[in-house]
């Protein structure tokens, strides 16, 4: 994709509108209201090629528009994010809970991406990965453009080793180590997860890392679908203590930090795929 025609401005980059074509400033308008119309007669909408949109500018369909978005409010979440490694390439963090990894939603400025390019000074600072907004641990980042496409490739064929810690107060009669292997489905506008009959897309090894009875759990995802391991500790009558989702759903306010889910990405591990050398990186909560 080409770079966007607006910069990174306070840790966010412009939205991208796909137009359905003709006058824009109509379309907008229509689309988005007023505020969207304001926009476009100051001045402050552009096209693809950083041209300035104005009244009488018409676009055909399936063309771009970009444009700052107004920010929504946002409870601040509390809490730091300490960087474990930096270099020219990488930026590797250790996410607390309750912080989003990238704007999603309601949730924008309050995200690790927004927060990070603000304060380490990277416009170009982009995810090579996503952990839920409740899950906390070791996250990465490229730096540079130039490298994004091979570390998120990396991540998205698998290659990535990946070790999580995780409590839960549960009792399961299933013996562990175990491997949970199912089919898990998350459709738009449900907020959980669901297993459903088909051929199996999920799997994550779980076993106990401590003494029994004291709950802690070690899980190794071999895939990385949605919410992927808190749908199959449930699965296994050891639901994550914290969890808002599973196995039932619990309305938490947006203020309330008060108890996080219990689940912390503990261990990253890779093959660099431009230097060739064995990478890791380990949280320093010792405990989810």
């Amino acid at each position: 994709m080409r770079a966007a025609p607006l910069p990174v401005r306070d840790g966010l980059g412009p939205a991208r509108v796909r137009l359905h074509g003709g006058p824009v400033l109509a379309e907008l308008t229509a689309r988005f209201g007023a505020a969207a119309r304001a926009k476009v007669l100051a001045g402050e909408v552009v096209d693809a090629d950083g041209a300035m949109v104005d009244e009488a500018t018409v676009r055909p369909a399936g063309s771009h528009v970009y444009l700052y978005r107004e920010l929504p409010d946002e409870v601040p979440v509390p809490f730091d994010v300490p960087v474990l490694h930096r270099d020219a390439d990488l930026v590797v963090v250790d996410k607390p809970h309750f912080l989003a990894t990238m704007p999603r939603g309601r949730h924008v400025a309050q995200t690790a991406l927004v927060r990070l390019r603000r304060d380490l000074g990277l416009p170009e600072l982009t995810p090579a990965h996503r952990l839920d907004r409740l899950t906390a641990g070791v996250l990465v980042f490229t730096a540079r453009r130039e490298v994004r496409g091979a570390y998120q490739t990396l991540f998205a064929r698998g290659l990535v080793a990946k070790t999580y810690l995780a409590r839960s107060a549960g009792a399961s009669s299933v013996a562990l180590p175990h491997v949970v292997r199912n089919r898990i489905v998350k459709r738009r506008g449900h907020l959980q997860a669901v297993c459903e009959p088909g051929p199996p897309n999920a799997e994550t090894l779980v076993e106990r890392a401590g003494e029994v009875g004291q709950g802690l759990y070690r899980l190794t995802p071999r895939t990385g679908r949605t919410h992927q391991l808190r749908v199959h500790m449930a699965s296994l009558g050891l639901p994550i203590e914290g969890d808002p989702l599973y196995p039932s759903v619990i309305d938490v306010p947006a203020d309330d930090f008060s108890a996080p889910l219990r689940l912390l990405a503990r261990r990253i591990e890779f093959t660099d795929p431009l230097s060739g050398v064995r990478r890791e990186f380990v949280s320093r909560r010792a405990d989810p």
